[in-house]
């Protein structure tokens, strides 16, 4: 049985609803305060804040290609997560540019904003789904649906990024998400997309056999 909530769809028959979800936390389910902080049993997040060390030594990337360095907002309701990334260090790509001012002006990346989505993926997971990749969980991506860069980001200034779980299907073994993000750079909307990732308990068996089917 499929039960909608919040806008999202939550496979009851594999999962608790989020009435129980919310009712009685356990390791990895969040409570919701109307402070805007979020609970879980082993980590309480109170944005804006730097992300602890626990997250990082969880991140299934090293730390170097995060590229976030801050949460600034969550929203267990919504079921988003919003993150600052700066743009005022080396990053990959961005740094190998043969930039010219009028021919090639400098910029981040296109490549290194849609990794950002999958490192965004990741907060959203850790934090709202309380997924740890110690304990068998790994996403992957499997649709870009729509994808737009909408203006070319100067390094500079910080970029506001915002991700969105606006469809799930959340099982014991496998969780199947739908997001929308949106990159803004000073006030400006410089990406917008939407994309779909599984989350799959590598303990269970079987459980990357079904990438390859």
């Amino acid at each position: 049985m499929v039960i909608a909530q919040g806008g999202l769809l939550w496979n009851d028959d594999a999962a608790l609803s989020t009435e129980a979800r919310l009712a009685s936390p356990g390791p990895g389910l969040g409570l919701a305060r109307p402070s805007g902080h979020c609970y879980f049993a082993d980590v309480k997040l109170e944005p804006p804040c730097a992300f602890d060390e626990a997250f990082l030594a969880d991140l299934p990337y090293d730390p170097e290609v995060l590229f976030f360095d801050s949460i600034l907002a969550v929203d267990l309701e919504k079921q988003q997560i919003r993150c600052r990334m700066p743009t005022d260090r080396p990053l990959p790509l961005t740094s190998s540019q043969r930039a010219h001012a009028v021919r090639h002006p400098q910029h981040v990346a296109g490549a290194v904003m849609v990794h950002a989505t999958g490192m965004l993926g990741f907060v959203h997971a850790y934090h709202l789904l309380g997924l740890r990749h110690h304990e068998g969980w790994v996403g992957y991506g499997t649709h870009i649906h729509r994808a737009v860069f909408r203006k070319l980001v100067s390094p500079g200034e910080p970029i506001i990024a915002t991700c969105t779980a606006v469809r799930s299907r959340i099982g014991k073994v496998r969780h199947f998400v739908k997001y929308e993000f949106e990159f803004m750079h000073e006030g400006q909307l410089c990406y917008e997309s939407e994309q779909s990732a599984v989350w799959l308990n590598t303990n269970e068996a079987g459980a990357l056999a079904a990438l390859s089917s």
